[in-house]
């Protein structure tokens, strides 16, 4: 039995096949886990998310700012973008049972002695306290009027988390961070202008996991989101999102469930998207 952790697909089927038959993935056998953004900029999202529907069970996906965006369009809360390319899914005639399974997706899982998310951490929350916000946040997407939430989904403030927010401010603080956090302070200030490699962070930001003292350290985390950081491969650290829209590779790493021992496994990518098109 293997377990993987793949980056970003966004709509590569072509790549994520390719990928599955390099690294020999069985469904009886192996299991993947999926850091988020499935849908968007690539040329197949509707068949990305018909082939994780169908590997149910072997396949764990969690939700990244392009799955929501694709939610929030499908529900008309957001215009669709120049550059989206999820029309086949807002066409398909099992359109509602794929958006609801999208919409099911966890924000963060622990599995493996791995912790995933699809962006990032705030410095001020430990592995107990990120996986209880996850559940918070998708208790809200999995519930009757989940809709009213894409309402309020968007928008940078508050950049700062706190104990004492509640209602629409404290859930746009986790999903800023879980979905689009690159940069913050010391303090945990996120900052979301800024999508070049780590040298490029504004002055008095760092990115999220090199916050001196942020609690989650020394816990293995793994990541996607980020295309322009380059390759992280820390022992307690996997950057996965390897730019496959671009142009790059898809990665998956195999992990054995001790911190230090992954593989990574990557396969070129075809240019679906250009940089600075969106």
């Amino acid at each position: 039995m293997s377990i993987y952790m793949i980056g970003d697909v966004q709509g590569c089927d072509a790549a994520l096949g390719r990928l599955l038959d390099e690294i020999g993935f069985s469904p009886s056998r192996d299991t993947l886990y999926l850091l988020g953004d499935l849908v968007n900029r690539g040329p197949d999202s509707l068949a990305v998310l018909r082939r994780l529907m169908a590997l149910e069970g072997a396949a764990h996906a969690l939700l990244g700012n392009h799955d929501l965006h694709l939610l929030a369009t499908a529900h008309g809360v957001r215009k669709p973008h120049r550059g989206d390319t999820v029309g086949d899914i807002l066409g398909a005639p099992d359109r509602d049972a794929l958006l609801d399974w999208l919409r099911t997706r966890p924000m963060a899982l622990s599995a493996h002695g791995w912790l995933m998310v699809h962006a990032g951490v705030l410095p001020q929350w430990d592995v107990k306290t990120t996986l209880a916000l996850a559940e918070e946040l998708q208790a809200v997407l999995r519930s009757s009027d989940w809709t009213a939430f894409l309402h309020e989904m968007y928008g940078n403030e508050p950049p700062l988390w706190s104990d004492s927010l509640r209602g629409a401010a404290r859930l746009r603080v986790i999903v800023n961070a879980f979905t689009r956090l690159r940069f913050c302070t010391a303090q945990g200030v996120m900052e979301f202008d800024t999508k070049d490699s780590a040298g490029a962070a504004p002055e008095g930001f760092m990115p999220w996991f090199d916050v001196p003292g942020r609690r989650t350290e020394g816990a293995p985390i793994a990541f996607g989101h980020w295309s322009t950081l380059g390759t992280v491969d820390r022992p307690d650290l996997q950057a996965l999102d390897t730019g496959c829209v671009w142009g790059g590779c898809l990665t998956a790493a195999r992990i054995s469930g001790q911190p230090g021992n992954v593989e990574r496994i990557g396969v070129r990518c075809e240019q679906a998207s250009k940089p600075g098109k969106h």
